[in-house]
């Protein structure tokens, strides 16, 4: 009988033991899941690959960028397609390329796609197809993540684990998660009589379906005017309607606002040509259709106590009390381009995911680091994380994400694995050549203006300084927990930025004089320029959140603005590297000049401080150790003898052993030790 309860009993323990496996088998694992397949997603999974990081990316669709599939609408993109700089640089030329991802693979850069300087969005689709297939990408197609949760474990790298699910019902765990969905959401306005509304997502790019017909348009983005464009020269007319004013990019310097390309409506509005703009909060609306279809404007609170259903006839309109009434004119056909937002429904209340407040409500709350406010281990990257720069810089498009992205990267690579963010140590003398080069280089610095900044940290005594590039100035505070990096002895912040009070509501951005030449007046500048701040110590997470809202960083100690430049190239000697020099210089209480062992030798005797260049290569003896002048200067200073008539003459000595000039400096070397001392001294320094 033994035998046989032990063979039931060893069955028993297998049976359970593949019911573990089997459990587990349910939860397909990644340390990092990537929720989407657009221009975002497939950045993380490349920065993702290059690091050998297991994770995989999750996409809807059958191929990547299933949004610009579909959209924009009219195929035009207006993300611009500069195919000649006059540079050779490619990272300078990345500034005027909004659409190509970053990777090592110079095939993929999107002039190699398209000549078009507003490319076909059918372009992009392709071009996202190669990036993922030409690198290999683990990208999963067709699968739709339907439901997100946490499982609570000690273990896990932030405390828990993500829990996706799927549309067939296939489970998967992650240790990170990383949402890339975009906002594809359409924003809708509930309002009597919305339900005659005809939405962007649906509504027809025929023109011809449009002609001889009067439209109103809901909304005054890009779509609206988009929509708008497409039949301006086919309708009767065309009105649009909003609550916001409009705002010109090339005003605002913010590249979601209208762009030149669209606003063809403009022109007709302003010249009388029938079309026109209007400011109404759509809320407020009503629309009622007549019998023979067409739709009147009224306003919500004509309806109040009222049936709709009862006809026109018994409902006030506007222009029954003012004859004048701006909309009181019937339309045939009402448009809703109002944008999209942010797919809240997946996830489960336990991650958190609350929308924003006031005009970033479509966007999730998130951190200055890209991470959830409610749920550690979430970043969301992309167009939905825009809700950090929203209507100031780019990191709602490619060309700025595509650097957040990178930055996000790095963050996760120095929390979970150890690696610090990279950075590259020079010798001081290299300060200001470091940040010209990087000023007139830089796209990450410049699409991400006042977003994205350049670190210098200070070694001890300020002989050396390590150099950060593109980190998120919104976590200032956390730089050493973030980047593994540490800050004691001071740092230099680079930035972009636009002038302020420049741009704006009532303001002509085209006025007389509007640009600044004079490197006295650069803090007066206009255009995008470099902002260098300087800190003797790294500001706090009070000072951070306390500072100014005019200003991206707490008080400094010192600032420097490098005067705007018409070029946008910051290499001229005296307007822009001597100023920038002079205040490096006055930060650090040295002098950055190079100088040669000549000058080096007389600074050693007339200053109590040698300029860096001469710590580092007078003093280690390099330089001109044997010119005749600086023979001359050591004999009239005591330090060597006076063998004129023993170097210089044509007979040799009876005692020499070779009669060599080389020998005879390497004999009588200016003694090092004492000018070293001076060069160490604490109290000098």
């Amino acid at each position: 009988m033994a035998p046989v309860v032990c063979g039931m009993l060893l069955g028993l323990a297998l049976y359970t033991s593949s019911l573990c496996v089997a459990s587990d088998a349910t939860f397909l694992y990644h340390d990092y899941c990537v929720i989407g397949a657009g221009p975002a997603g497939l950045q993380a999974a490349y920065f993702l690959q290059q690091a050998g990081r297991d994770y995989i990316v999750f996409e809807r669709s059958h191929a990547p960028g299933s949004f610009f599939a579909l959209y924009p609408r009219h195929r035009k993109l207006i993300s611009i397609n500069k195919q000649y700089t006059g540079k050779s640089n490619s990272e300078f030329n990345l500034r005027h390329d909004w659409n190509s991802l970053l990777s090592h693979d110079r095939r993929l850069l999107f002039r190699h796609y398209s000549r078009d300087f507003f490319p076909n969005a059918d372009t992009m689709v392709r071009y996202l197809e190669d990036f993922a297939s030409l690198l290999k990408l683990r990208v999963q197609y067709n699968t739709a993540i339907i439901h997100v949760t946490l499982e609570k474990n000690e273990q896990a790298w932030n405390g828990h684990y993500f829990l996706l699910t799927d549309q067939d019902r296939k489970n998967y765990k992650c240790s990170s998660l990383l949402v890339a969905a975009g906002t594809w959401v359409p924003n809708v306005v509930n309002f009597p009589g919305s339900e005659y509304v005809e939405g962007y997502e649906t509504v027809s790019i025929n023109p011809e379906d449009f002609t001889g017909q009067t439209v109103l348009i809901l909304g005054r983005g890009n779509s609206a005017f988009e929509t708008a464009e497409n039949i301006l020269g086919v309708t009767n007319f065309i009105h649009m309607v909003s609550r916001s004013r409009v705002r010109l990019s090339w005003a605002t310097h913010y590249v979601g606002d209208l762009r030149a390309i669209n606003n063809g409506l403009l022109d007709t509005y302003q010249l009388k040509s029938l079309d026109g703009l209007l400011e109404g909060d759509l809320e407020d609306l009503a629309i009622v259709k007549d019998k023979k279809g067409k739709l009147h404007i009224t306003l919500r609170f004509y309806l109040e106590n009222r049936n709709i259903s009862a006809g026109i006839d018994s409902i006030t309109l506007p222009q029954d009390e003012l004859d004048n009434f701006a909309t009181r004119a019937p339309y045939d056909r009402v448009i809703r381009c109002l944008g999209w937002k942010f797919d809240f429904s997946i996830y489960n209340r336990s991650l958190r995911m609350m929308p924003g407040k006031g005009n970033i409500k479509k966007y999730p709350q998130i951190k200055p680091s890209y991470e959830s406010r409610g749920t550690r281990g979430l970043f969301v990257l992309g167009t939905a994380s825009h809700s950090v720069d929203f209507r100031k810089s780019a990191g709602g498009f490619i060309h700025g994400f595509r650097y957040t992205t990178r930055a996000v990267h790095r963050l996760l690579e120095n929390r979970h694995h150890g690696v610090p963010w990279p950075s590259t140590v020079y010798p001081i003398t290299q300060l200001t050549n470091s940040i010209i080069k990087r000023v007139n280089e830089a796209s990450g610095l410049y699409q991400m203006f006042s977003v994205l900044a350049d670190i210098i940290l200070l070694r001890e005594n300020a002989t050396a300084f390590e150099y950060l590039e593109e980190y998120p100035i919104g976590v200032l505070a956390e730089l050493e927990m973030q980047t593994g990096r540490k800050a004691r002895n001071g740092l230099f912040i680079i930035i972009m930025e636009y002038g302020r009070n420049f741009s704006g509501a009532d303001k002509d951005v085209f006025y007389y004089n509007r640009a600044v030449g004079e490197a006295q007046h650069a803090w007066q500048s206009n255009f995008l320029h470099p902002v260098i701040y300087y800190y003797k110590h790294l500001p706090t997470e009070r000072e951070m959140r306390l500072h100014h809202p005019d200003w991206p960083l707490p008080r400094p100690d010192a600032i420097h603005h490098i005067v705007e430049d018409f070029l946008t190239d910051w290499t001229a000697p005296n307007a822009h590297i001597l100023p920038l020099r002079r205040f490096l210089e006055n930060c650090l209480s040295t002098d950055l000049r190079n100088f040669f062992a000549e000058s080096c030798f007389l600074f050693a005797f007339t200053h109590q401080k040698l300029p860096p260049s001469c710590q580092q290569g007078y003093v280690r003896m390099q330089g001109l150790v044997g010119s005749q002048e600086l023979r001359h200067h050591a004999v009239q200073a005591g330090l060597l003898q006076n063998y004129t008539h023993t170097d210089f003459s044509d007979d040799k000595p009876p005692d020499s052993h070779d009669g060599s000039q080389e020998q005879l400096m390497r004999d009588h070397e200016i003694p090092v030790r004492p000018l070293q001392h001076l060069v160490n001294a604490k109290d000098e320094l």
